[in-house]
């Protein structure tokens, strides 16, 4: 993978990731695409409107529905949804934690029962992998043993070395797969115990993976122990590999594991608070419900380029979220996401500016 760093303030890192489907300036935030989709929008708003250069897919969601192997006759995930940017997909580690009613521990993997129609499956390191190589995911995140916090130390240790044993087999496995335009991150766990952190994080890195991700947070510890856990684990991780956390966040937290030197996030918060009525704006948060809207003739955010913002008033917004026109689910996912886009756009300029502590105040003065 090629990966290098163009300028960096403090810890925080700006940095240029060349994928097989176009170039990411990092920091970076990926539109959660679940099920192939962003949802509300199409490829042409996530290319044309909101210029995002990646994009998160969900493994354990595309192979129970349409099928990795369906997907893979169609052409992969870029000729089957159109979006011509890169893709970056989970191993369903994830999906084994919130949905563990539905799954049991394994010698070999997970073993879960599908959401759908109850069907049983195991997945293994390498079958993770070869369901992300059917997919054509430019990112392929390998299989981990993911732990809800608080838990016990002896889970947090038994994760750890599941984790380890599972990116090992993932490796070996990657090396003998043809294609080089998929790559693999692997995935630090450990909860917030600083000794089990280091541990995870020494051990994946003298693997030598393309990537690293942090995960198992986010998932129960409080915002300060996750910025404890994100500053201590950066340091035991390779200085010139991109560096992801799973599932973050707020824009205060992006903000803060940015200032840690992390390039990359994922999170559902943009396009969920869009749909439930929560717009993200340069003046803070606001509610499209509130009556107060519902005679403005003015754009959501005047600061906002967006373009939800270029055309349309907030008296039309609250309209829609009233009548529960579904226009109002694309209009409103459209501009959470260009804030967050923006937000670490505008991260990247001040860190090779050298003002990034400037900027990340400017922000959390209003969030």
């Amino acid at each position: 993978m090629d990966f290098t760093l163009d300028g960096v303030d403090k810890k925080a890192r700006a940095g240029t990731l060349k994928l097989a489907h176009g170039k990411v300036a990092t920091p970076i935030f990926m539109p959660v695409g679940t099920q192939a989709s962003v949802k509300s929008l199409d490829a042409l708003d996530l290319q044309d409107h909101l210029k995002a250069p990646i994009i998160l897919g969900n493994t354990y969601h595309l192979y129970l529905r349409p099928g990795a192997n369906l997907i893979q006759k169609l052409g992969g995930l870029h000729k089957f949804t159109k979006f011509q940017g890169n893709f970056l997909t989970d191993s369903g580690g994830f999906q084994a934690f919130s949905l563990k009613h539905n799954t049991k521990a394994h010698t070999e993997g997970i073993v879960f029962k599908s959401h759908i129609d109850g069907s049983t499956h195991l997945f293994t390191p390498s079958k993770v992998l070869d369901i992300q190589y059917a997919l054509n995911s430019d990112i392929c995140m390998v299989l981990d043993d993911l732990v809800g916090l608080p838990a016990p130390f002896m889970r947090l240790k038994l994760a750890v070395q599941k984790t380890t044993e599972w990116a090992k087999i993932s490796l070996d496995h990657h090396k003998g797969h043809a294609s080089r335009t998929n790559h693999i991150f692997a995935i630090v766990q450990g909860g917030i115990d600083s000794n089990l952190r280091r541990q995870s994080a020494l051990e994946l890195s003298a693997l030598g993976f393309d990537g690293y991700a942090i995960g198992g947070l986010a998932v129960g510890e409080s915002a300060q122990e996750m910025y404890a856990t994100v500053a201590y684990t950066q340091e035991f991780l390779p200085k010139d590999k991109p560096r992801y956390l799973m599932g973050v966040g707020t824009p205060q937290d992006i903000l803060e594991a940015i200032d840690l030197g992390v390039d990359m996030f994922d999170c559902v918060m943009p396009t969920r608070n869009a749909r439930n009525g929560t717009l993200f704006t340069s003046l803070g948060k606001l509610s499209i419900k509130a009556q107060a809207h519902k005679e403005s003739q003015e754009a959501l955010d005047q600061n906002c380029a967006c373009y939800t913002c270029k055309h349309y008033s907030k008296a039309y917004l609250h309209h829609l979220f009233k009548a529960r026109e579904l226009l109002y689910f694309r209009l409103a996912s459209l501009h959470n996401l260009h804030f967050y886009l923006e937000l670490v756009r505008g991260a990247r300029e001040a860190i090779l500016r050298g003002e990034y502590a400037d900027y990340k105040s400017r922000i959390l003065s209003v969030y």
